[in-house]
């Protein structure tokens, strides 16, 4: 399944206000990394606003949602965003969407939007798509779709330009390489257009820190024993040797990791970016 490229992004809230959100993406751009991807949570400044600064400082990185969430804004709000952001970073602009976390049910409510079932939810990112396609007109705003359940990797193959290889840190190679399949099989003969990403929770041999074994749920020794995938290990060599071996397996040449894993990631980044 070898033959995409990789590329590589950066996943980061903005939370320590403008300069270091700034600072940030000027460093994800030095390191080599294709994109700065920010999540969709209440909680922090929004992503359209977020990734417009952090457009506005680079000049070749690439700026996307990781991921939008369907409940916190109607398709046509969320197509609105979208197009707005393509347009105005000039086409640097990847749409990330997904259904949300359990959370968004709460926030949404304070939105004063209704939470739709897992059915609706996905729904409403199909119909944000077709939105996003009518506003481009013959500009086409790269939309990656997390797939974490059967109906999300149908529609990823249906509509998606990237499928995120969602739902948790202990799915095991021979699950991962199924639910690829599914994607493909969905695709149908635009299955070869479709990227794969893969997004990392650990990089390197450093120990975790805790607020990471909070999100993942497990410690280093856990992801080891049951051959995480989300647990990028080992020398630099090493990591490349595996990312290789995953895009050999998987398809997946798009690998994603959070900005605290950056510098860890950063030689990988190097050696591997457009092979």
């Amino acid at each position: 399944m070898a033959g995409r490229a990789f590329r590589f992004g950066v996943v980061a809230a903005p939370q320590g206000g403008a300069k270091q959100w700034r600072d940030l993406a000027v460093r994800a751009e030095e390191q080599g990394f294709s994109t700065l991807l920010t999540p969709d949570n209440l909680h922090f400044a929004a992503p359209t606003v977020s990734l417009a600064i952090a457009a506005s400082v680079t000049t070749s990185l690439r700026v996307g949602t990781f991921v939008l969430a369907s409940p916190l804004r109607t398709p046509r709000a969320a197509a609105w965003d979208a197009h707005s952001l393509s347009s105005m970073t000039e086409g640097r602009f990847e749409l990330g969407l997904g259904t949300g976390l359990p959370v968004m049910k709460d926030q949404a409510a304070e939105l004063g939007l209704s939470y739709e079932s897992a059915g609706g939810r996905l729904r409403q990112i199909s119909d944000t798509i077709d939105h996003v396609r009518k506003l481009d007109g013959d500009a086409h705003t790269p939309v990656m779709i997390a797939a974490g359940g059967p109906k999300a990797r149908e529609l990823a193959g249906q509509k998606a330009d990237i499928a995120a290889l969602a739902g948790g840190a202990f799915v095991t190679r021979d699950e991962t390489a199924e639910r690829v399949a599914e994607v493909r099989a969905a695709a149908g003969s635009r299955a070869d257009d479709i990227e794969f990403s893969m997004n990392l929770f650990v990089v390197g041999d450093a120990d975790m820190p805790e607020w990471v074994k909070g999100f993942v749920g497990a410690d280093r020794a856990t992801l080891v024993e049951r051959d995480s995938l989300a647990l990028l290990p080992g020398s630099p060599q090493q990591m490349v040797d595996e990312l290789q071996r995953r895009r050999d397996a998987f398809g997946t040449s798009y690998v994603t990791v959070n900005s605290v894993f950056m510098d860890d990631l950063a030689p990988v980044v190097a050696q591997l970016t457009g092979k």
